[in-house]
């Protein structure tokens, strides 16, 4: 379903309110269509900023979210993108649109298959879905520019730090609960690494393995 000029205008209103304003995240989230990663009765709340309930237990994160997520990784046109937790695939779609190649990781693989259909549909083809355990990261492609974590994890997961090139960012919530989370922005440092607390969130929980429906 194509948005009507109103109803972009308001979508793109909407995320600028809630504070996303990098026009290069703003063109990219205007250019990707957010309903084919909406499925079934939820598609006609595909525009409005809430998160919503995909397969496998998971979520679609709502759009300011995805934005301000897109935002603080800054990443540019020549950078290798890894992102943990596939989901719906949306937010892979956004990074395609601002980075050379986006590889995505996700444990369920009916999400995996999903995502990988519509990236051939949509034609975004500098994108690579994997059905792998998140939390390893992807080590046979590391070291990354930037990393994306969708799911919250107890603390910055090591493994993936370990993944990240210096100067490169990895966002990711953090928090021991589903109520009280932090989304955080990391940057590795010739020394060590920087920690930055941008906002409160919710997401699922980062989980080992892969999941049984695969």
């Amino acid at each position: 379903m194509d948005l009507d000029p109103e109803q972009k205008m308001q979508f793109l209103f909407a995320l600028r309110s809630k504070g996303v304003t990098d026009s290069r995240v703003l063109t990219a989230m205007e250019r990707i269509d957010r309903s084919p990663f909406v499925s079934g009765v939820f598609s006609a709340r595909a525009y409005e900023d809430t998160p919503l309930p995909i397969a496998c237990g998971q979520t679609i994160s709502q759009p300011s979210v995805v934005g301000l997520m897109t935002q603080a990784l800054k990443v540019g046109p020549r950078d290798k993108v890894l992102e943990v937790g596939t989901g719906s695939g949306y937010q892979a779609a956004i990074l395609s649109q601002l980075a050379r190649r986006v590889y995505t990781v996700e444990r369920h693989r009916p999400l995996v298959r999903e995502a990988t259909r519509l990236f051939q549909e949509l034609d975004l083809s500098n994108i690579t879905p994997i059905l792998a355990d998140g939390s390893h990261g992807l080590p046979d492609q590391a070291p990354f520019d930037r990393i994306i974590v969708t799911a919250a994890a107890e603390d910055p997961p090591g493994t993936l730090l370990s993944q990240l090139k210096p100067g490169g960012i990895m966002i990711v919530p953090v928090g021991q609960s589903d109520t009280v989370q932090s989304l955080i922005q990391v940057t590795r440092t010739e020394t060590g690494f920087d920690y930055d607390d941008l906002r409160s969130v919710r997401f699922v929980p980062l989980v080992e393995g892969i999941g049984k429906d695969s």
